[in-house]
Formats: C-alpha cells, sequence, structure tokens
C-alpha cells in the first residue's frame, strides 16, 4: 500500500473527466481507459506513477493496460478469487508458449508465460476510499510465487493462507503483481468505489509485436 500518491487536483480531475465521459463507461469495468479520457493518460505518464512502477521492476516501465472499476449499489458484482493473467497485445500472432487468445473490447488478449507476468506490477489508484463494507480488493501476500494457479491449487491456497485486506483511503495506492490471487465482496456502502487499474511491464516483447 502507497499512501497518498494521487494529489486533490489529480482526483478531482479524472472524477470530473469520467463523469463528462460517463458514456464510455461500461457498466462495471471499462477497458483502454487511457485512450479514452485525457486525465487517465496523462496520469498514468506522470513522472510520480512512472517512477512507482520503475521502482518495483527495476527498469524501464512501459504503460500496458489501464482499466477503470466502479462498485455502486446499482454495479455490484461479487469477484471470486483470480489472477490477472492476460495481457493485451496490437495483434494476433504466433508465440511459443503463450495461448489462449481472446478479443475483448476490440482488443487481442493472450495468456502469456509466467515471466512475462513477473515484470509486471499493477498500480491500482483509489478515488474514493475503501474498506470491507465497501468491498476492497483482497489478496493473499506471496500467492504469486506460486505462478500460473489451476482452479484446485486456488482453492487450496484460499482455504489455507490469510487474506489481507487493502484498505485504502481516497489517493492511495494498492502496488501489486498481476498474478497474486485476488477477490473483492459486494460492497454495503450507497457511494461509489472507484479505482484506476493501471498496468506496466518491463518485458521487451519480440520485433514487430507491441502492447496494444
Amino acid at each position: 500500500m502507497r499512501r497518498s500518491v494521487l494529489t486533490h487536483a489529480q482526483m478531482e480531475t479524472v472524477k470530473a473527466d469520467i463523469s463528462l465521459g460517463c458514456e464510455k463507461l461500461q457498466r462495471y469495468g471499462t477497458r483502454n481507459l487511457e485512450k479514452k479520457f485525457d486525465s487517465i493518460g496523462r496520469l498514468a505518464a506522470s513522472a510520480a506513477i512512472v517512477a512507482l512502477a520503475e521502482s518495483m521492476l527495476k527498469k524501464h516501465a512501459r504503460l500496458v493496460r489501464a482499466l477503470f472499476f466502479d462498485k455502486t449499489p446499482r454495479n455490484n458484482l461479487f469477484v471470486a478469487w483470480h489472477q490477472d493473467k492476460t495481457v493485451a497485445l496490437n495483434e494476433r500472432c504466433v508465440l511459443p508458449g503463450w495461448g489462449p487468445w481472446s478479443v475483448k473490447d476490440g482488443v487481442c488478449h493472450v495468456q502469456p508465460h509466467r515471466a512475462v507476468l513477473e515484470e509486471m506490477v499493477t498500480i491500482r489508484l483509489h478515488l474514493d476510499d475503501a474498506d470491507a463494507r465497501s468491498g476492497c480488493l483482497r489478496v493473499i501476500p506471496g500467492s504469486h510465487r506460486h505462478g500460473i494457479l489451476e482452479q484446485a491449487d486456488i482453492d487450496r491456497i484460499v482455504a489455507t493462507r490469510a487474506a489481507f485486506d487493502c484498505i485504502a483511503a481516497a489517493g492511495d495506492g494498492v502496488v501489486m503483481r498481476p498474478h497474486v490471487l485476488h477477490s473483492s465482496s459486494k460492497s454495503l456502502h450507497s457511494g461509489h468505489r472507484r479505482v484506476v487499474h493501471l498496468e506496466y511491464s518491463g518485458y521487451e516483447l519480440p520485433s514487430g509485436i507491441n502492447w496494444a
């Protein structure tokens, strides 16, 4: 957890931009956020956020995906324990050990091999306070060290390891590996639980292939 990653001005700019462009938002989560909202593009490229990503990756960090999530009484989902284990590329191609492929919001997604995920970091930026009652993120620390997990392994780890509630104030950032086991409960609050989800990578793709 990193406290006060966002300034008040940054939060207000993002919230105003997203509100004005609400027709661009899907029911619960929105992909390709940096291409739809200028404020998100500026935030993701800001020196402070990029430096935070590079401090974790120990190399140059490039934004590879930006998502937006908002839990409200109308859009209130339980998210089961899972790993984020796909990446977004500019085109479908043949890469040994990569697959299966899918298309989400017009963008090619694929599950890469483990080494790619180990050179990625996720920064979740909170626009609202988040606690257990508002369905904050829950993680199982260190679970990413087990690599890509089958459902039986996920069930076993969840049953035997203690989960950690990522309680955050507005402006805080949760920094994690994408394939750490994580989940979230439904919110019991009447307001928003908005999160800007940014993924950065230091992995060098093969020549001719680019992040989406």
